[in-house]
């Protein structure tokens, strides 16, 4: 038997952690009969339609999400065509609910895992295996089978034993499936030891093909919240993985130095106690390689983590914090207990240490937030200053009590996935539209990290952070950059024009901070016409390396490693300035009129050492001897 699962994932670097769960723990016997395949959105629906039916499978399963069941649905739909006697399993939170409109909708669906499926697929695969029809001891004449349903003389055998199959498939009653026959009852949770870590099972192959991809992992299942857009809120009771069996997992990722595994527990700390047993071990064993995404609530961090976390290396760990509103009408409506006050007391304090990225969320589209006060939020989350802003929409999710209250609430949403938000009571499409402009600069120029510098100046030329980015939207809409979406380094151009039109004499200001962010990000060969020509320097420049090769002080480091002169010239920049356009502090809190011109400052940047957080060059000003 080949029982192959399929997922298809939003992007490349992306992998999906249930089918490789559902094969593990299906157990050694049942471990050759089953194959995984993985594709992306990004591909042809017939390149995937024609790798599945490359690999013949007697029965297939796909995991299915608000990212890929449109492509899941095309799948299925013409796969019957080409295997009409294929069983086809489905499972996941897209079709976990409204199972009737599936099976009305897709006759081909033999049936409906819900919930997790661990246990339901080794049943169900143990099931098939049972039932295929069986020659000389194997199951290879099933492979013959014409799949256009043309049949010959030779494969009426085969087609008739592939039709009892099929139909022996859509009468199974299985504990945690859904069928046209019915409902076939929830199946108790597996306790969180008994899933197995697949990552150490993967094959070479496998091994090798996720080299560059996001590793996931989980420690937890359930959620003590009852946030109504979420489906997690569902299962409200927590399952925690033991400490021994993740103490040993964790060894393995720090062991393989992995690049980043991302915690999938949803509050991850919301056992303190667990919590803080993970961040302490990854705080003693850190390789000094792999980083750990974990999404927290901020209000729930206490003392003793928050000094566990500030004596972490930087970039070990990184948070992702779900702020969603700062409005105490919204948080109620939605199940949020929450203190925006809190949460802006913990984030300042992790910001402190320097050393964690912190990437803070909010919602648009939520019930009582019109546009003003999503901006009063915007604004909020944004003065926290985290790493990285998501501005994201609600999205309306089967299951959860939002799809309950859509209509009380006056919600429209899109039909298909993702179900995004159309507008409600309280914001309407225009808002909705104007949102969706402000999050792709938002996107561009802040979550980009390419102007650190220039940004906090250009904040101060308007009322409001919302404000700024509403205007540089208004902007790109103008002049057409939405439609001709402009390279990334053409984008430090598009900022100075735009900063030069709010005040044209500021704009030797904008000039040099977009040219020390630039440099900050890249060693850029290609120097931008609104840089200064260094032309008049090159002498200066030459000669301070030609001292450093002779007696090393800020590049001792290269010196060490045998580089001379010219390749140090080559492997690092130096610029000159006459705005002080390093001191960031300084620059966010000084208006622009109070930034003065002074004497010329030389600034060398050393892409050797980066910031884990930023990916920011280390700078450093540099004087020496004329």
């Amino acid at each position: 038997m080949n029982f192959l699962l399929v997922a298809i994932n939003a992007k490349y670097i992306h992998s999906n952690p249930a089918i490789y769960s559902l094969r593990e723990y299906a157990g050694e016997k049942l471990l050759p009969h089953i194959s995984l395949a993985e594709y992306t959105i990004n591909q042809r629906v017939e390149q995937i339609l024609a790798d599945i039916y490359k690999r013949k499978p007697d029965v297939i399963g796909f995991s299915c999400y608000i990212w890929n069941w449109d492509y899941v649905q095309q799948i299925v739909c013409e796969l019957h065509k080409l295997m009409p006697y294929l069983p086809v399993w489905l499972g996941g939170p897209e079709v976990s609910y409204e199972q009737e409109r599936v099976f009305r909708e897709h006759p081909a669906v033999t049936g409906i895992m819900v919930g997790a499926g661990e246990a339901t697929f080794r049943e169900i695969a143990e099931t098939c295996l049972a039932l295929l029809p069986m020659e000389n001891g194997s199951h290879e004449s099933l492979k013959t089978w014409n799949l256009k349903g043309a049949v010959c003389d030779k494969d009426v055998a085969d087609m008739e034993q592939r039709k009892v199959f099929y139909h022996q498939c859509e009468n199974l009653k299985i504990p945690g499936t859904v069928t046209p026959l019915g409902d076939w009852g929830p199946r108790p949770l597996l306790p969180m030891d008994a899933i197995p870590f697949y990552e150490g099972c993967l094959s070479e192959e496998e091994e090798k093909q996720r080299e560059h991809r996001i590793v996931y992992y989980e420690t937890s299942r359930g959620c003590p919240f009852r946030c109504s857009y979420c489906l997690s809120s569902i299962d409200k009771k927590v399952r925690l993985r033991s400490f021994p069996l993740v103490k040993k997992e964790l060894q393995f990722f720090l062991d393989h130095k992995i690049p980043q595994v991302k915690f999938i527990d949803r509050t991850f700390n919301c056992n303190h106690t667990h919590a803080k047993q993970i961040w302490r071990y990854l705080k003693e064993h850190d390789n000094g390689i792999t980083n750990f995404h974990f999404e927290i609530s901020a209000d729930l961090l206490d003392e003793e983590e928050l000094e566990l976390m500030s004596h972490m290396r930087p970039g070990l760990i990184q948070l992702e914090i779900g702020v969603q509103t700062t409005n105490p009408r919204v948080l109620q409506a939605i199940h949020r207990t929450a203190k925006t006050e809190v949460i802006e007391e913990k984030v300042k304090k992790v910001h402190s240490f320097g050393n964690i990225h912190q990437h803070l969320d909010l919602i648009a589209g939520l019930p009582y937030e019109d546009l003003e006060s999503f901006q009063q939020s915007f604004n909020r989350v944004y003065a926290m200053n985290p790493e990285q802003l998501q501005l994201g929409f609600l999205k309306v999710l089967k299951g959860s009590e939002m799809f309950e209250k859509a209509g009380e609430y006056g919600i429209a949403y899109h039909g298909k996935p993702p179900y995004e938000v159309l507008y409600t009571k309280w914001l309407s499409y225009d808002d909705v539209q104007e949102l969706k402009k402000v999050e792709e600069m938002v996107e561009l120029f802040y979550n980009s990290n390419q102007f650190t510098h220039t940004l906090p100046v250009l904040e101060k030329l308007f009322d409001s952070p919302y404000q700024l980015y509403l205007a540089l939207a208004d902007y790109y809409e103008e002049n057409g950059y939405f439609i001709q979406s402009p390279a990334r380094a053409y984008r430090y151009q598009i900022l100075l024009s735009f900063a030069t039109k709010q005040n044209p004499k500021w704009k030797e200001l904008f000039a040099e901070l977009l040219t020390f962010d630039l440099y900050l990000r890249e060693n850029a060969k290609t120097r931008p016409d609104f840089c200064r020509d260094l032309g008049a320097y090159k002498k200066r420049m030459t000669d301070f390396y030609k001292s450093e090769s002779e007696e090393a002080d800020v590049l001792a480091e290269y010196i060490k490693q045998g580089y001379d002169s010219k390749q140090m010239f080559r492997m690092t920049h130096m610029d000159v300035f006459t705005y002080p356009v390093w001191e960031l502090d300084i620059l966010r809190k000084q208006p622009p009129e109070k930034l003065e011109q002074g004497e010329e400052s030389f600034v060398l940047f050393d892409y050797k050492k980066r910031s884990p957080l930023t990916h920011e060059a280390t700078f450093v000003r540099v004087d020496w001897k004329k």
